[in-house]
Order: structure tokens, then C-alpha cells, then sequence
């Protein structure tokens, strides 16, 4: 028999316990605070800066960042032209892609046929 002192821990999840757990996100950011990131969004637009902030929601804060600009005549591909933008703010819900951009580098498509 447990004794008085010793906490029991329901089968059922009830708020006290769920307030006990810690919360764990599911894309850790912290990590790459202070460096240089790419993100890409919904649409196709790709920027590149340094992350200064974010929130559960996935909004960030952008320095120092550049914009990747499409090719005029193929929406789907990136041109060299860039587009200096600052400090950004980069809404959550348009954010496809996060990655470091050091560990980022364009690789050929290996779902197309030779021809």
C-alpha cells in the first residue's frame, strides 16, 4: 500500500498533470538564434538573414536579410538577383522551410528522366 506522502499519478490526464509536464515544441529554434538562416513560404519566396526571434507560432524575426528573386521567365526557378530587405518579420502560417543556410546546397531533381 503507498503511503500518504507519495504521489499517485492517475491513468486519465486530468489539467493539474498536464500543467506538471513540460511543454516540448516540436521545432526547437533556439539553437540556431544568432545565425544565419533560409526560410522559404508559401508562394515560392526564399529569404535568407539572421534569426533574432520567434514564437510558438512560428513567427520570426529576420536581420540582415535577403531575398531571393524568381527567374522572369520560370516562376519555379531562383535568379541570381537578390533584394536586400533588413529587419523582417515573417509570418507564421507562410512558412514552409527553415534550415541553416551553411547546410543548404541545390542538388538535381533525381525524379526527372533523362531524355
Amino acid at each position: 500500500m503507498a503511503s500518504k506522502t507519495e504521489k499517485s499519478i492517475p491513468a486519465t490526464g486530468s489539467p493539474a498533470d498536464l500543467k506538471e509536464k513540460k511543454k516540448e515544441r516540436i521545432l526547437d529554434l533556439s539553437r540556431y538564434m544568432d545565425k544565419l538562416i533560409r526560410v522559404k513560404f508559401t508562394g515560392g519566396r526564399e529569404a535568407a538573414g539572421i534569426l533574432k526571434g520567434y514564437d510558438p507560432l512560428l513567427n520570426i524575426v529576420l536581420d540582415n536579410t535577403v531575398e531571393y528573386l524568381r527567374d522572369s521567365e520560370d516562376s519555379f526557378k531562383l535568379s541570381e538577383d537578390t533584394r536586400q530587405l533588413g529587419l523582417v518579420v515573417c509570418r507564421g502560417t507562410a512558412v514552409v522551410l527553415i534550415c541553416p543556410a551553411d547546410g543548404m546546397e541545390a542538388i538535381p531533381n533525381p525524379f526527372i528522366q533523362p531524355e
